[in-house]
């Protein structure tokens, strides 16, 4: 079984290329758990399994945690993915990426950067306190997609990158908090400018900080949009594995069109010989 690795900004992705193997469904979480395990195999974030297309898209992504959970979609995932499509002959400069939580439309910026149009919000909620410990958290709530990926996001100032257990503790308790129905992945930020942001996520299924999360700096860039925090332009959002840069094209009675553009660093390409992996 061939794979490639990848990273975008360093939140880091395991592909599988199942069009012809067709490995049976329900061993994808297991084959997940097992390859993203940092110590025991490969190790990622998530793993990535590129399926043929079912509907109108130049092919089909199902993205897994690093814990098997599957998950809707990723945004640094699908700019990897839409890397490894073009680069494998699947689609053109531009193409269409069908996910969980609908199709997910890429551009070839340039050998190495990628622009992805994230799926639209069908969840916006710029207002969404959270009460943890006697103290309420003025959190945003966005929800990316149908059924929608869910995302919290939340004020925090001075000491985002310092990864400390209290911060972590905090994400850990918001991302399981029963307002949000599904569970959420929770990104702290900072405003440090009306373009710039640096921003931090915890994130559900990996269970810890990751270096970058594509959608949780969409969704914070989305509802601060919202609120009238940012400026009109694109907006950087430095995270600890590098800066992501959000587009907001907001309209009127409509959801805002959020696009996310960054880095993509292909890491390795191999053959899987786990001899303890059984598929």
């Amino acid at each position: 079984m061939d794979f490639w690795k990848m990273n975008g900004a360093g939140n880091d992705f395991i592909i599988l290329d199942d069009r012809e193997e067709a490995i049976p469904d329900e061993r994808l979480p297991h084959i997940a758990a097992k390859l993203c395990h940092r110590r025991m195999s490969i190790g990622a974030d998530g793993l990535m399994v590129v399926r043929p297309a079912r509907q109108d898209g130049d092919y089909r992504m199902l993205f897994f945690n690093s814990d098997g959970s599957e998950a809707g979609m990723c945004g640094n995932g699908s700019r990897c993915i839409c890397r490894y499509g073009y680069e494998n002959g699947l689609a053109g400069t531009t193409q269409r990426v069908e996910t969980l939580s609908g199709t997910v439309e890429g551009t070839r910026m340039d050998e190495r950067r990628y622009r992805v149009r994230l799926n639209s919000p069908s969840v916006l909620e710029t207002d969404h306190p959270v009460k943890i410990d006697g103290k309420t958290y003025h959190c945003s709530y966005v929800e990316l997609g149908s059924p929608g990926l869910p995302h919290a996001a939340a004020p925090c100032e001075g000491f985002l990158f310092e990864n400390n257990d209290a911060l972590r503790a905090l994400g850990r308790k918001l991302r399981y908090h029963p307002s949000f129905p599904q569970g959420a992945n929770v990104t702290f930020y900072e405003i440090v400018a009306e373009d710039r942001l640096q921003a931090v996520t915890y994130e559900r299924g990996v269970e810890d900080f990751t270096l970058a999360c594509g959608t949780g700096a969409g969704s914070a860039v989305a509802v601060l949009k919202a609120r009238g925090a940012l400026g009109q332009g694109p907006v950087a959002v430095e995270m600890p594995g590098g800066t992501l840069t959000i587009d907001v094209e907001e309209e009127k009675d409509a959801p805002p069109t959020i696009y996310l553009t960054g880095p993509t660093n292909i890491v390795c390409k191999g053959t899987v010989t786990d001899e303890e992996l059984e598929i």
